[in-house]
């Protein structure tokens, strides 16, 4: 299994699902990686078109690019397709010598079952769980070396787990927990459903998938994973109308004698390192992230209650999806992890 070094060698990447918002914005991150180059862009619809004419953003993507139907030679394969589909292509590329890191939810969840509670369907590979490293990176970093299958976080989990990562790290609330989240549509992904267009989006904000969200055993698996306690969750996630972002608020009571100090500490020394994860003073806004790899996470001793509240805003497209994928790959070939992922937000 090669294990790069920088600036040793290009690693050949494929995108499967190229036409999508992740696809896309995979696509546009991994075109500009000093170490990387794009040999396949797959999806079913548009065939033979370059994808500069698929992705009309990607206007100095080579022509040569074209969507096509096969990952040619690439060695890491990034797969963003609906539930139930990479799972069914994984086992092959695995047994070809390639890495797989999808950035669907095929493999973000280790009992294959919950796939049928929650997905409503039958895994096709659940001999892969076990293998699969879950990428919230901050956390995993150890793991993601070497590794050959990579489940990349869903948007919500990685802010939520981020925002309460320290938390439940250092043993500091109980295991009660609500989120209250909310996202830009694009997280639904291409879709011509009436609950996503303008008319129904425009100066609305609605709850959905409430009490089974798909994404609640995945944050609660995250949880379990860093605090070592299974949490009691309610998640409540709301669609908003704007076409980016995501806010994950987070609440859970303190265990007796935590004290706000305790809290800042906590945040302060798990992130203190961390080239994408910023403690900021006052609550984010999710514009303050908007285009770049950066989750921001607030957190505050609510004194009174006896509560933390914890804040996290980043982009879905990119920490929440793409931009992690990349982040991922880059610590699983001993890149800088940085590398290709210096953008940073815009504004306004």
């Amino acid at each position: 299994m090669t294990l790069y070094t920088h600036a040793s060698m290009t690693a050949r990447v494929a995108i499967v699902g190229a036409t999508g918002y992740a696809g896309g914005e995979l696509a546009r991150i991994l075109l500009r990686h000093p170490e990387v180059r794009v040999v396949a862009a797959v999806s079913r619809s548009k065939q033979g078109m370059p994808l500069r004419e698929a992705q009309p953003h990607l206007y100095d993507a080579p022509d040569a690019l074209r969507i096509g139907g096969d990952v040619g030679d690439a060695e890491v394969v990034f797969t963003t397709l609906p539930a139930g589909e990479a799972a069914k292509m994984a086992s092959a590329w695995l047994a070809e010598g390639r890495r797989v890191i999808d950035v669907g939810s095929d493999f973000r969840l280790r009992d294959a079952g919950l796939y049928e509670k929650y997905y409503r369907y039958a895994h096709p590979a659940p001999e892969l769980l076990a293998e699969a490293v879950y990428g919230l990176t901050e956390f995993v970093r150890p793991r993601l070396r070497g590794a050959r299958l990579v489940a990349n976080p869903g948007c919500y989990p990685t802010a939520t787990l981020l925002a309460l990562g320290p938390a439940a790290k250092h043993g500091l609330i109980t295991d009660d927990v609500i989120v209250d989240a909310k996202s830009g549509v694009s997280g639904a992904g291409h879709s011509v459903d009436e609950a996503y267009l303008f008319g129904t989006l425009d100066s609305s904000v609605r709850a959905y998938g409430v009490p089974r969200h798909r994404h609640s055993p995945e944050i609660a698996q995250g949880i379990a994973d860093i605090g070592g306690r299974q949490p009691r969750l309610t998640f409540t996630p709301h669609l908003v109308p704007m076409t980016r972002g995501l806010l994950a608020t987070c609440y859970a009571p303190l265990r007796d004698g935590v004290t706000g100090r305790q809290v800042a500490e906590a945040y302060a020394a798990t992130y203190a390192a961390e080239p994408f994860v910023r403690v900021v003073p006052s609550f984010p806004a999710t514009k303050n992230a908007f285009g770049s790899n950066w989750c921001l996470v607030h957190a505050i001793v609510d004194e009174e209650n006896r509560r933390l509240v914890a804040v996290g805003a980043l982009d879905n497209l990119v920490k929440g999806a793409a931009g992690s994928a990349v982040q991922n790959m880059n610590a699983l070939l001993g890149f800088p992890e940085e590398l290709g992922l210096g953008a940073l937000p815009l504004w306004p």
